[in-house]
């Protein structure tokens, strides 16, 4: 809110170009006599001379949005907004839907292999990037994620006013959200069932694992078809751990198809699409918190037969 006095609150908005929100980083104590110089030290993997390129072209700012320039001065705690780049960015050949759109809410169908986000070498090619310049609305935000793998519906926020209320959904556990997924037979077990396990961060550092303790994450499973050593899953997650429902399955003995990360690593080549993870973000059902009516979305996605 304007006037709170806070010196969040007064800060500029980081720029936008292409959809895409710049980057903040606020310069730490150093020595440094110009930003190029501190840029170069904070970031070594980024030549000097890709930093004086995207200086020339206006990509790298101050937070009153003036240029910086290789001549800009470091000063301790000024607010630098930078736009991550990638050279030669891979297109990714899948398309996105948008399924609704309103003044407070976006529900998007994202295909496989289309990352919420900036991450890694995407950084236009992502759900948030492509809709941001879909609609023209840079104020755009995700209000939950969904893996680069996995297929379905993604919810964004369109308005900062109203975010807080749709936020609120997922911290309150007041939305239902049901994925499918294909996977191996479990004939032993007794369904529907429900998994419960402490999920921690594992090694490497992208993967998660299960360990002994008190539980912090929970799916309810059923089974929706039985064909032959291949199972159709229900899987509604109770709570909302990264990569927790592909934990879950594959700790039962039933890893998702298509998954490079559990039980074991596998890599996937860059351009690889063949055989994608069969989990589908198939359902979000809730109350809008803002018009006081129920909704449903269901993905027009599929997974293999």
């Amino acid at each position: 809110m304007r006037g709170s006095g806070s010196r969040r609150s007064t800060r500029i908005r980081p720029p936008h170009v292409d959809g895409l929100a710049a980057s903040t980083l606020q310069l730490p104590p150093g020595a440094w006599p110009t930003v190029l110089d501190g840029l170069c030290a904070r970031f070594p993997s980024v030549p000097r001379a890709q930093w004086i390129e995207r200086m020339a072209r206006g990509r790298v700012v101050d937070g009153a949005g003036h240029a910086v320039t290789p001549a800009s001065p470091y000063r301790v705690g000024l607010d630098i907004h930078y736009f991550r780049e990638v050279m030669d960015e891979p297109r990714i050949p899948f398309e996105e839907t948008i399924l609704h759109l309103d003044a407070d809410l976006l529900v998007a169908d994202k295909p496989h292999f289309l990352p919420v986000t900036p991450t890694g070498v995407h950084v236009h090619e992502t759900l948030l990037g492509r809709l941001i310049r879909r609609t023209g609305n840079p104020v755009l935000a995700p209000l939950h994620r969904i893996d680069r793998e996995t297929a379905g519906l993604v919810m964004f926020s369109t308005n900062p006013d109203s975010r807080a209320h749709y936020q609120a959904l997922f911290h309150e556990r007041r939305i239902e959200k049901r994925y499918q997924a294909t996977a191996p037979a479990l004939p032993h077990l007794v369904f529907p069932c429900a998994r419960t396990s402490r999920i921690v961060a594992g090694e490497p550092f992208f993967r998660m694992q299960e360990v002994e303790g008190v539980a912090n994450s929970e799916t309810r499973i059923d089974v929706i078809a039985r064909v032959g050593d291949r199972w159709r899953y229900a899987l509604t997650p109770v709570s909302g751990r990264k990569h927790q429902l592909r934990v879950h399955m594959a700790a039962l003995g039933a890893p998702i198809a298509g998954d490079p990360l559990y039980p074991s690593l596998r890599h996937r080549a860059a351009g690889d699409h063949a055989a994608p993870l069969q989990l589908l973000a198939e359902r979000l059902a809730f109350v809008d918190p803002v018009r006081g009516i129920e909704r449903c979305f269901t993905s027009g996605f599929a997974l293999d037969a």
